[in-house]
């Protein structure tokens, strides 16, 4: 049970402590109760994350409401282990939603659960986990940590519908010996399974959702509510620069888009580019849209910084297919990554992470 479980067996399971990160979820509650099973130490703490409120009137964020806290605690109390509640709405609303909201105000399209899991659940979380006196940080995260001679690896989860690697490729080892997932040895049926098997009342909750902190899921009335007085309507333009009609705002608009340009003509335009210094929206056809290499910034590698070029595989977005590549090194934290064939919807912003099979090798932001 301690290596399914990604737990480094340095002591016995009952002098282990593990902080387990609940939502109210099948996956969280099925990796507390494996923990309970395995004998370790459990105490589970639920984060209360921002939400929007507007003219007196409040929302639930989609990962902590009234429901899923009631969940989580009675799950806590099935499985007879402590259980907290801890407030962050402040902090993560400083370092995810204004991220988000400056993200896109500069011509991007960030990925908020990055920043969600780098300053949120493996810093703020996790650094609250220790102060408690835990060995470790548990999540329901679909991945998976292993030990190596040399220090920790990030793999990616069984279940490859399922696998999450790519929104924890921050993590260094600094977090990696702290942390375990114990539900990534496992595919989502297995989880849904052992939900039943443990009599967890949550076996057939309903997936989670990305944006938490939207109300309606929709970004655009999002950022029209909380950024409206920065967007603004400008020209939309061809790779020559010929006007060819208005858009909106930039922050409605990413790589690739077609849908919702409103430019008429038989021509089928695509988003290429956006230019937040002049507020302008490039499109042009299809074979424009392609591209076969691109820079990475703030990269982040799980072990070590290659020493040259490197062939690995890279996933641009979270559902993207693996693509061959090779990656070179530039200055400081970027490099270039070079593919084998072009991609059409390459986004600025988004996540580039390198794989070297199932293993992590590391990851950054695609640059504008």
């Amino acid at each position: 049970m301690l290596l399914q479980l990604g737990l480094t067996p340095t002591r016995p399971p009952a002098e282990t402590t593990v902080v387990v990160a609940m939502s109210g979820g099948v996956d969280s509650s099925v990796a507390a109760a494996r923990l309970v099973a395995a004998g370790y130490r459990v105490i589970g703490v639920m984060m209360r994350l921002w939400s929007e409120v507007e003219a007196g009137q409040g929302s639930e964020n989609r990962c902590c409401t009234l429901e899923a806290t009631e969940d989580a605690r009675r799950v806590a109390a099935q499985l007879d282990i402590p259980f907290y509640l801890l407030n962050v709405e402040e902090v993560f609303r400083r370092r995810v939603v204004d991220f988000f909201i400056g993200g896109y105000l500069a011509g991007l399209t960030p990925n908020p659960c990055l920043v969600c899991n780098r300053t949120i659940r493996f810093d703020y979380l996790l650094n609250y986990a220790l102060a408690l006196g835990a060995d470790y940080l548990a999540t329901g995260h679909y991945a998976r940590v292993r030990a190596a001679p040399d220090g920790f690896e990030l793999l990616r989860g069984v279940d490859e519908r399922k696998d999450q690697s790519y929104v924890l490729s921050v993590l260094g080892q600094a977090e990696l010996r702290h942390l375990t997932f114990p539900v990534g040895d496992l595919t989502k049926t297995e989880v849904r399974e052992l939900a039943r098997h443990y009599g967890l009342p949550v076996a057939a909750r309903p997936e989670s959702q990305d944006l938490c902190f939207l109300a309606d899921g929709d970004y655009r009335r999002f950022l029209r509510d909380w950024a409206g007085a920065h967007i603004r309507p400008g020209p939309i333009v061809d790779v020559e620069g010929r006007v060819l009609g208005q858009h909106e705002g930039l922050p409605f608009y990413t790589i690739g888009q077609r849908k919702g340009l409103n430019l008429g003509g038989s021509e089928r335009l695509f988003v290429l580019e956006l230019r937040p210094e002049t507020n302008t929206l490039v499109v042009g056809p299809a074979e424009q849209l392609g591209r076969d290499r691109f820079s990475v910034g703030q990269v982040n590698w799980i072990h070590r910084a290659p020493d040259g070029p490197l062939s690995c595989t890279v996933k641009i977005r979270y559902r993207a297919a693996d693509r061959p590549a090779l990656v070179r090194p530039l200055a400081a934290d970027r490099v270039e990554v070079v593919l084998t064939e072009p991609v059409r919807d390459l986004a600025p912003g988004q996540a580039a992470v390198f794989y070297d099979g199932e293993r992590v090798l590391g990851g950054g932001i695609i640059e504008r």
